[in-house]
């Protein structure tokens, strides 16, 4: 006869080719790696004065400083005093000297402090228009 018997059916195994699917996930994932973007954070939590205004959006090629309400200085969650910033910052400026420098005040912070910061930051290298205080 022609047809096949209710019999073959059990004797046959069907199977999925897995490969096209495992290679376009593979190729997603590398896409994700590759596209994602770091921000070196940091590392204390900063108590920022509400300004009203709407938060911009932070630089990911930056270097974050924070200033706490302890008049203590931060560079990637280690306290560096305000004497350690150019020691912590001038080989990222010398690698790339256009880099921004964002120093973040905690509210209670006192004034000369950051300023103190913003100073050392320009005798490291940075530019004076590529600084930038957030105290918002």
């Amino acid at each position: 006869m022609f047809g096949r018997s209710i019999g073959d059916e059990a004797d046959e195994e069907v199977h999925i080719d897995l490969s096209p699917m495992i290679d376009c996930i593979f190729i997603l994932l590398i896409f994700f790696i590759v596209t994602t973007v770091f921000v070196d954070e940091t590392g204390v939590k900063v108590n920022k004065p509400d300004s009203g205004g709407a938060a911009s959006a932070l630089d990911s090629n930056s270097i974050l400083l924070a200033v706490t309400a302890e008049d203590k200085v931060f560079y990637s969650g280690e306290s560096i005093g305000v004497q350690g910033v150019i020691s912590k910052i001038k080989p990222s400026l010398v690698e790339t000297p256009d880099m921004p420098v964002i120093i973040q005040g905690d509210k209670e912070a006192s004034h000369g402090v950051v300023q103190q910061v913003h100073a050392q930051a320009i005798l490291a290298g940075a530019q004076k228009e590529r600084i930038s205080v957030s105290l918002k």
